[in-house]
């Protein structure tokens, strides 16, 4: 090829600009300047590159080109210019009129050098003025707020908006910053008065946002201490904004730190991770100060949660969490231990145990090795111990509470400390105290330690006769509400085998009406009335209380009601009841040899309910929809809630997918919002819930019209959690899906194809044309119909050494007329939208002609039409084709389809 010369680039980048190309104009620049060296010319380059990159709106890169070009030539009005429009977008409004005045000395008649003049010194002159009223505006609002004569609380309420308003700007943040505002906001802060120190925390909000060294600052000024005792006062909405900026704070000092760690060795590291540790320390002296609130203590706690322990495992950092062990374990352990309503006790909320187990639990998967573990279990067993021993009732109660935390959170952890010597005696003993409190702390106890398998043979000897005495002859349904949940534990030990029921027929029966009666008395608190669903979720093994209990409206609506509440740690009993009632567990397929070995060596045998078998749950599925179940589920995955863990929310999308497992129910489920509340479902959680989730949103793609199912942008997201589905270790069938989602999706525009190629869905779709599988096999090859309406899949079919336009060509040929039909649709296709196609078809098998002709023969008109669709766009490509097919029997066949009366 010729070479082009820097010129004839310059000519060609010239016409492209004119044509309004901008970015193929720079690029056309952008090689001349690599072919030239004369330095005049180069300066020309470098000016039409500046009007290049002011057209993309790249002010930066225009003030450098427009600078190179006046360091060659000052004079150089046209660069001058440019540069001067750079500058004045880049916000350097005194630079730019420097250019500009320079522009009219050399050609003081120009009148556009002289208007945009005049322009640039009144907007200056405007800025002046919006930044000195700014000062002023800034110190206005302080001085309103700050006056404790100013009696118009309508003023002040104006002043802290506007003030919060400003501070959401880097401007007007800078602006307060820098006009001594963290000092006054921290007067509004000391004035403790709620809607003052709501402004502060607001503003303070804004002041943080990504900033890491105004945070610094802040930080340092405001100090610590300060800002935890704010955490913990008794004003909700207070403890809340505290909250909320802790957590900015802790974001821009984390970014901050990983900034100054790509940028510099360990320098500046360190300033950022003191200040990191110094807030979490605070921190974890607020749980124990007995002065903090409920809800600061709560806020705390979440907090912890949020910003200590690992984001990803791909971090291998877990510093952090290990200096959190070591420094606040026992911190923490004093909230889980803590004995609502005894003398001292912390105050806390029915929420505080929960996130206190949640912590624990965290902080316990975040370490990395057994070494680590270890000292987990040790500091946990001492703090135990301390309690226990050599003291009074009070000790024992706080360490069998400290022992129920542990077993609600990182249960290995709650294990060890069971075992240490009179724990369980303890318990069992407490279980039949004479005081509520007591006896509330030790059947709690034991019934968490009833989850676990090995321990519950153990309970089962000791603990049954004792919670069925207290259940029969307690008088307070508080009590009697655990001590059934404690039965019903152990009365599930079975799991869903039927044959392996503890209990005398009908008891469980017994049980589950008693939990349905409570969980519909309003007059019982909440906190009560969540135990019943705790216990149901045990029963609903059985298939006789699943039947009994979707019978039931009012328990259903009521446990509903529950989940939507602002208790959130309801949230896994309800999914486990709904789990069970819908039976979406997994179900293990006995192996027949197995079984006949296990009758032979008469082994137990688990067996299924008649109650569960397809017939039944179908109609389960039904009575749950007709109650509210979905807008429940929409409901509990909304919530931004620490209770909803992973395995929480697998359950939940175990339980969409069963409520999805009809056609005819998956219109209802998207209408209650079963759709959007599936997308983040699938997107994170564990991989069988993440995969659970991405079949559940299949299904409904298939048989509905998506863009109703995911209106706007929502449609968009679908995309990921489908192809995931295409992934090898995935089954057949969630293959199977997976396609026919796609499918439907990539027919319907050309964005929805874009965004499946950018998921690299492509090369799966393709390695599944090959599947054994027929239904697999033409599912894939559906869908490869529809992406080849894309420009890039089509040029995929004429990739050099691809075998692609021949898979087509013989699945055209296949005897599986439904194959035949999407492999000749997607020829058809393809020869219409992409002629260059036409010419390779006879190269790629020497088949071609008798495989086109068998599909015009062919019965089915539509695989008849799709023929003659590709002979017509082959005859129109190229004269060799054509004469090809002129030269075999296609003529006498299209004559004699051309006749054909009912055909049209």
């Amino acid at each position: 090829p010729l070479q082009v010369s820097a010129s004839q680039l310059r000519e060609r980048g010239n016409a492209l600009f004119q044509a309004g190309d901008h970015a193929a104009a720079l690029a056309a620049y952008t090689q001349a300047l690599s072919l030239c060296d004369a330095e005049s010319e180069r300066a020309v380059l470098h000016r039409n590159r500046a009007a290049c990159y002011l057209k993309l709106e790249d002010y930066a890169k225009a003030e450098a080109d427009a600078t190179k070009a006046i360091e060659a030539n000052g004079r150089d009005m046209k660069a001058l210019f440019r540069r001067s429009q750079a500058l004045q977008k880049l916000g350097r409004l005194d630079q730019a009129v420097s250019d500009l005045q320079r522009c009219v000395s050399l050609e003081p008649k120009n009148k556009a050098f002289q208007e945009a003049l005049r322009a640039l010194g009144s907007s200056m002159h405007e800025k002046m003025k919006t930044m000195s009223c700014t000062d002023s505006k800034v110190e206005q609002m302080f001085q309103i707020l700050l006056d404790s004569q100013e009696k118009d609380a309508d003023k002040k309420q104006k002043a802290a908006q506007n003030l919060i308003v400003l501070a959401r700007e880097e401007a007007g943040a800078e602006k307060i910053f820098q006009s001594d505002g963290v000092r006054l906001l921290t007067q509004l802060l000391d004035t403790a008065k709620p809607d003052l120190m709501l402004a502060a925390l607001r503003t303070l909000v804004g002041l943080c946002s990504g900033h890491h060294s105004r945070t610094m600052a802040i930080l340092a000024e405001l100090g610590a201490p300060r800002l935890s005792a704010v955490l913990g006062v008794d004003h909700e909405h207070v403890s809340l904004a505290a909250c909320n900026l802790l957590h900015v704070m802790f974001d821009s000092l984390r970014e901050g730190m990983q900034k100054d760690f790509r940028g510099k060795e360990d320098a500046i590291v360190l300033d950022s991770s003191k200040d990191l540790k110094l807030l979490i320390k605070d921190l974890l002296e607020l749980l124990e100060l007995e002065g903090a609130s409920a809800h600061g203590r709560d806020n705390a706690l979440n907090l912890l949660i949020k910003v200590v322990p690992r984001k990803s495992p791909k971090d291998i950092n877990n510093s952090l969490s290990l200096w959190v062990i070591d420094q606040g374990l026992k911190k923490i352990l004093e909230v889980g231990s803590t004995v609502s309503g005894t003398a001292g006790s912390l105050p806390v909320t029915e929420n505080t145990r929960m996130s206190a187990s949640v912590l624990l639990s965290k902080l316990y998967d975040d370490l990395k090795c057994d070494a680590e573990r270890e000292n987990f279990h040790h500091l946990c067993e001492d703090y135990v111990r301390n309690w226990f021993e050599g003291n009074e009732l009070a000790g024992k109660l706080r360490a069998i509470q400290a022992v129920s935390c542990l077993l609600q959170g990182p249960s290995d952890a709650g294990n060890r400390v069971l075992e240490l010597e009179g724990m369980m005696d303890a318990v069992l003993s407490l279980c039949a105290s004479v005081c509520e409190a007591h006896q509330l702390v030790a059947v709690e106890a034991l019934i968490h330690a009833a989850d676990k398998a090995k321990r519950a043979s153990f309970i089962t000897a000791n603990g049954v006769s004792l919670l069925k005495e207290i259940y029969k002859h307690s008088e307070r349904d508080s009590i009697r509400i655990r001590a059934l949940v404690g039965l019903c534990k152990l009365g599930s030990a079975g799991g869903t085998d039927f044959s392996m029921k503890q209990f005398a027929e009908g008891s469980t029966m017994k049980l589950a009406k008693q939990c349905r009666k409570w969980l519909c008395n309003e007059a019982i608190d909440a906190s009560t009335r969540r135990w019943a669903v705790e216990g149901l979720a045990y029963l609903t093994f059985d298939a006789d209380v699943k039947e009994e209990f979707v019978e039931d409206k009012a328990a259903m609506q009521a446990m509903f009601h529950l989940a939507k509440s602002e208790d959130r740690s309801v949230l896994y009993a309800v999914a486990s009841t709904l789990v069970n009632c819908t039976n979406s567990y997994d179900h293990e397929e006995p192996d027949p040899q197995m079984l006949e070995l296990a009758k032979y060596a008469k082994q137990h045998i688990p067996e299924q309910h008649p109650k569960d078998k397809p017939d039944f749950v179908k109609r389960r599925v039904r009575k749950l929809l007709s109650a509210g179940v979905v807008s429940a589920l929409a409901c509990m995955v909304k919530s931004k809630n620490l209770a909803l863990t992973n395995s929480c929310r697998e359950l939940i999308s175990r339980v969409f997918l069963a409520l999805v497992e009809e056609a005819e129910d998956r219109g209802g489920v998207v209408a209650q919002g079963g759709g959007k509340a599936l997308i983040p479902l699938s997107l994170e959680g564990t991989e069988v819930g993440q995969t659970k989730a991405a079949q559940a949103l299949a299904k409904i793609t298939i048989t509905s019209n998506p863009e109703m199912a995911f209106p706007g942008e929502r449609i968009y997201e679908v995309v990921r959690p489908l192809v995931s589905l295409l992934h090898l270790q995935r089954s057949g069938l969630e293959n199977f899906e997976g396609l026919m989602a796609l499918t439907n999706l990539a027919g319907i525009s050309e964005r929805l194809r874009q965004k499946i190629l950018k998921e690299k869905a492509v090369p799966m779709i393709e390695g599944y044309m090959f599947e054994e599988h027929e239904l697999i096999r033409l599912a894939a090859t559906e869908c490869m119909c529809n992406m080849a309406m894309s420009k890039e899949v089509q040029e995929l079919f004429l990739a050099e050494g691809s075998d692609r336009l021949k898979l087509m060509v013989l699945y055209s040929g296949e005897e599986d007329e439904r194959l035949r039909r999407a492999a000749s649709g997607t020829l058809a296709m393809l020869t219409a939208l992409h002629p260059p196609i036409c010419k390779r078809i006879p190269q790629v098998t020497v088949h071609w002609l008798e495989i086109l002709q068998a599909l015009l023969l062919s019965p089915s008109a539509e695989l008849q039409h799709r023929g003659a669709v590709v002979v017509m766009n082959m005859m129109v490509a190229e004269r060799e084709v054509a004469e090809q097919l002129m030269a075999s029997e296609m003529l006498e066949i299209l004559s004699v389809l051309a006749k054909e009366q009912d055909k049209p």
